[in-house]
């Protein structure tokens, strides 16, 4: 059993009080305190029960399955654990930064987090190194809260939480996909082929492929998968469009995987257009060398829309795609029929 420090106790930042009147009695520690204290969730609260955190009336109250009786409660917040990963001066461009989030224009090439293969170089080792001391700690420990992600070779907006409240609240808007809420994502996307109508629907279930479980691909016995295209411009001359893709659901690789199974993968997607990379020989000049220079799948993420988890306010955040995936727009325009 431990009991919080003198050095703690002396910190009302790190201080929670709660007072149980008599109609409380008799309830759930955990629940009654997961309740009144709605910034932590219930699996923290036990957790830090079980570090000797939460007092009441001189004794240190261990189990969350006890119950409650009248009087203060007393929970002292231990400092973040470090996190796991060490920040690195990386360069970020912040679109906008508050106590709660922080939203980034992340580049192509930077992945998002530490895995096997990137143990540093990532975007949540330039968060920590980034936003400091304004982390307070997900679940503990002082990291920041990834509640999406974009795949090493996608730009684009991406939000990330600095606190328990944030993630969680920005946690649940990423997982309902906008369809009770106003969350919004968009994305652009040269693909090949022009299509035939000028919008359409992908509904089909995603899962791990069968013959290369490093690859995503279309299952029966899938995660359910849903990607609303519309064309927004058209290259005859190069067989590919321009479309915005929006998501209803957030799979791995989805806009990848979906419009490669609808006859029109992505330009520079040598994982899932293979099949289609003769088709640069038909290129002009100038478009088969700004694909070159792209050098990855063309998939931006344009549009990010939200609600604020502390002043319930709804933010927009638009980004232009990079010079490089601009500039493969332009040529593929240009090309002569």
């Amino acid at each position: 059993m431990s009991v919080p420090s003198s050095e703690a106790a002396a910190d009302p930042d790190r201080l929670r009080v709660v007072v149980a009147e008599s109609g409380d009695v008799g309830e759930r520690l955990d629940r009654f305190l997961a309740a009144r204290l709605p910034e932590f969730s219930r699996a923290r609260l036990q957790a830090l029960m079980r570090q000797g955190a939460v007092r009441s009336g001189g004794r240190t109250l261990e189990d969350p399955a006890g119950r409650v009786n009248a009087g203060e409660i007393v929970v002292t917040l231990p400092p973040p654990e470090p996190a796991e990963p060490v920040g690195q001066d990386i360069p970020l461009s912040v679109v906008y930064e508050d106590e709660h989030l922080i939203v980034i224009d992340k580049p192509a090439g930077l992945v998002v987090h530490p895995a096997a293969g990137h143990a540093d170089g990532t975007l949540v080792n330039a968060l920590i190194a980034h936003c400091g001391a304004s982390l307070s700690g997900v679940g503990g420990v002082a990291r920041p809260g990834i509640v999406h992600r974009l795949d090493k070779d996608t730009s684009g907006l991406l939000v990330v939480a600095k606190n328990d409240v944030a993630h969680r609240f920005l946690s649940a808007q990423f997982a309902d996909h906008g369809r009770t809420g106003p969350l919004r994502r968009a994305y652009l996307a040269l693909v090949w082929g022009v299509p035939t109508r000028p919008r359409g629907t992908v509904d089909a279930p995603l899962g791990r492929s069968a013959r290369n479980r490093e690859k995503i691909a279309v299952r029966s016995d899938g995660r359910e998968a849903i990607t609303h295209w519309q064309t927004l411009e058209r290259f005859p001359a190069a067989d590919a469009a321009l479309l915005e893709c929006r998501l209803e659901t957030g799979r791995t690789h989805q806009i990848r995987v979906h419009m490669a199974s609808v006859g029109h993968p992505l330009l520079g997607d040598d994982v899932y257009g293979a099949g289609h990379r003769s088709k640069s020989s038909r290129l002009s000049e100038p478009a088969r060398a700004a694909l070159l220079r792209l050098g990855r799948q063309a998939l931006h993420a344009a549009e990010l829309g939200f609600v604020h988890p502390a002043t319930r306010e709804t933010l927009e955040f638009l980004s232009p795609p990079p010079p490089d995936f601009q500039d493969l727009a332009k040529k593929l325009g240009t090309q002569a029929a």
